[in-house]
């Protein structure tokens, strides 16, 4: 899945759009590069709703969307022009809704050709609807196609995806909501995972822990995906070899609670954690000269070479590696200007016809060196933004007392940082302390408790979520702590459990002191070779809970016996199998691919340790994809757990 030959989630969906951009017909039989030349695309209008948006508008740019013909992209509800001599291709949830905008189009000769795609399926009563309306205008010949594109999920990182659906864990571990309520968002989550496996193009083994929300989501999207082999007869697929099968992890949130609160070190994680990253736009508050508060925002192209390469590494590697990308640029500028003559590469005219060897090679790479270029300034300005909220927070501290887990010491550390005087981090010690309490193998004292509590109290701040966390102590004890973290380094697995999903927040102690007072524009005043000084300081990598569960699954012959007791207990479905696949014990196997989903929210941290384990053996990488009900910030999951009882 994510090795080099084979196709991530981020690109089965690119093509999937694109073939829904040319009709529905192979991109391949299209050069799509000539396009702008109107030699092979045809020229159209892409309708969009709110879902399809997010859907498009994570994977593809502007650009991409005119190599592929569309000059005009919209929302259905907007008000739209009419290109009656045009083609449409709609994009957009199966509603009652969109259908009705649909039919009004038609009725109103808005384009000349219709081909309407849906980003799920359209279900009978729907599609009998559509059908009589369109009769009823007499115009069924502009409708061309009725697709249903098994689409609804949002892919913003290579093997991670997600549906989001907002407060599912709220909604599901809220006493008061009723059975209909929880078994609808189980079908709903089902429907999207199904359109994950569609789009994957293979029917998995499913394996989920009994006795949850995940255990009823894996029995509804069992009994679909069955029904889906029995219409197709795509039972013709091997079952003999597993490793050419991919297995479907489903895990409830409660499995770790911990990880959704760490704080980590990965400059992805950091991004998401202290600014706004959703749908690949990063979300800066920055203030202008006069002091008015204001967002900047900054796209995160999918195609961006830095992100690529560095939102999975520490944040040192990244403020290092953007400092070298800077010096390889500065070094390719100057080489072009002392070669052609100019001062600056913007002297440099595209459009001159100029006949000098060295002008046109230059002429040729300017696009490029451009590009580059800007997107060194974004992660420059982004990475030094970083630094200032760092400092300004003193979150090395919450990354030291983090790793520092169940020791007096560590505890009295934290009393002492809650009596820093800064009223900006908050949120950050109220996750840390829960951190603290959750991954403590023996009793907390009751009198840290207490303090922790009183200081909260005196600072107005408001701790209703310690409420479920306190309740759910125990339930993570059969869960997260009965698992065994492992080393991605050694390959050792740890003599003491710990259920902290920071084993992998990566710590550099006492980084802050080295960094700090780093502003804009001075990033790059040898910071790098600072760092690869002191990176000898950074911890071992480890596996976290969910990790450790995915191990036991798809590589049991490497897994700690601890951990393949906790998933030998984990139900199992084989949807080619009619009857009985879940009846009995499964043997252990190994797998290659594999989703991994997680009911109730999921985190960036959970994304990066998951890749690290998957490539952290080069000679036998797996494939992972990761999703869940929606990725959501440590803020966001606070708030859901406040509402809880």
């Amino acid at each position: 899945m994510s090795s080099s030959d084979e196709l991530s989630l981020r690109d089965r969906q690119i093509a999937l759009i694109e073939k829904m951009l040319m009709f529905n017909k192979e991109t391949s039989t299209y050069d799509l590069t000539s396009g702008l030349d109107g030699q092979e695309v045809v020229w159209k209008v892409l309708v969009l709703d709110a879902k399809s948006t997010a859907i498009v508008s994570s994977i593809l740019r502007v650009n991409d969307l005119l190599k592929s013909g569309v000059t005009v992209h919209s929302l259905i509800q907007q008000k739209r022009s009419p290109l009656p001599d045009v083609p449409v291709v709609y994009f957009v949830q199966p509603t009652q809704e969109n259908i009705n905008a649909i039919v009004q189009d038609l009725i109103e000769d808005k384009y000349a050709e219709f081909y309407i795609n849906f980003t799920s399926v359209l279900n009978r009563e729907l599609l009998e609807d559509l059908a009589k309306q369109v009769s009823m205008t007499g115009k069924t010949d502009r409708i061309k196609q009725v697709y249903d594109q098994y689409a609804e999920f949002v892919v913003t990182e290579p093997e991670l995806f997600s549906l989001e659906m907002p407060s599912v864990f709220q909604q599901l571990n809220d006493p008061e909501s009723s059975e209909s309520v929880i078994t609808q968002l189980c079908d709903t989550i089902a429907n999207g995972l199904y359109d994950a496996v569609m789009t994957v193009n293979s029917i998995p083994i499913i394996r989920a822990p009994k006795g949850g929300s995940a255990e009823l989501v894996a029995q509804k999207l069992e009994s679909k995906l069955r029904d889906y082999v029995i219409n197709t007869r795509s039972n013709t697929e091997s079952t003999a070899n597993s490793l050419e099968r991919f297995v479907l992890v489903i895990l409830d949130r409660n499995i770790d609670l911990a990880s959704m609160f760490a704080h980590s070190w990965i400059y992805q994680s950091l991004v998401f954690d202290v600014f706004k990253l959703a749908r690949n736009t990063i979300t800066i508050p920055t203030k202008t000269k006069d002091g008015q508060e204001i967002e900047k925002k900054m796209d995160i192209d999918p195609k961006d070479f830095f992100w690529l390469t560095n939102s999975h590494l520490p944040f040192p590697d990244a403020v290092e590696n953007v400092e070298a990308a800077l010096a390889s640029y500065k070094a390719e500028a100057e080489d072009i200007t002392r070669k052609t003559g100019v001062n600056e590469l913007s002297d440099l005219d595209p459009n001159a016809n100029n006949d000098t060897l060295n002008i046109q090679d230059a002429v040729n790479k300017l696009p490029e060196l451009t590009s580059r270029k800007a997107i060194i300034d974004t992660h420059m300005s982004v990475l030094a933004s970083l630094l200032s909220q760092l400092e300004s927070k003193g979150l090395d501290a919450f990354f030291e007392i983090e790793q520092g887990q169940d020791s007096p010491k560590t505890r009295q550390r934290f009393l002492e940082t809650l009596k820093d005087g800064k009223t900006n981090n908050l949120e950050d010690k109220l996750r840390t302390f829960i951190i603290l309490y959750l991954t403590s193998s023996t009793e907390i004292p009751e009198t840290f408790i207490k303090q922790v509590e009183e200081y909260f109290k005196s600072q107005d701040h408001d701790i209703r979520a310690l409420n479920y966390i306190y309740k759910c102590k125990g339930l993570m004890k059969l869960s997260a702590m009965s698992l065994q973290n492992k080393s991605l380094e050694s390959g050792e697995f740890d003599a003491r459990n710990h259920a902290s999903g920071t084993s992998s927040s990566v710590l550099l102690s006492g980084l802050s002191n080295k960094l700090y007072g780093l502003t804009e524009g001075k990033i790059q005043g040898g910071v790098g070779s600072l760092i690869s000084g002191i990176k000898n300081f950074l911890p071992e990598k480890k596996t976290i809970p969910i990790t450790n569960v995915v191990e036991a699954i798809m590589d049991p012959l490497n897994s700690s016996q601890k951990n393949l007791e906790t998933t030998d207990n984990y139900l199992y479905f084989d949807p080619k199998v009619i009857r009985g696949s879940h009846s009995k014990k499964p043997k252990r196997q190994s797998y290659n691919k594999s989703i991994v989903f997680v009911v109730g929210g999921g985190n960036y941290l959970e994304y990066q340790n998951l890749q690290e384990w998957a490539h952290s053996q080069p000679a036998s990488t797996k494939g992972v994809m990761y999703g869940s009900t929606a990725i959501i910030t440590p803020a966001n999951f606070l708030n859901e757990m406040a509402s809880l009882k």
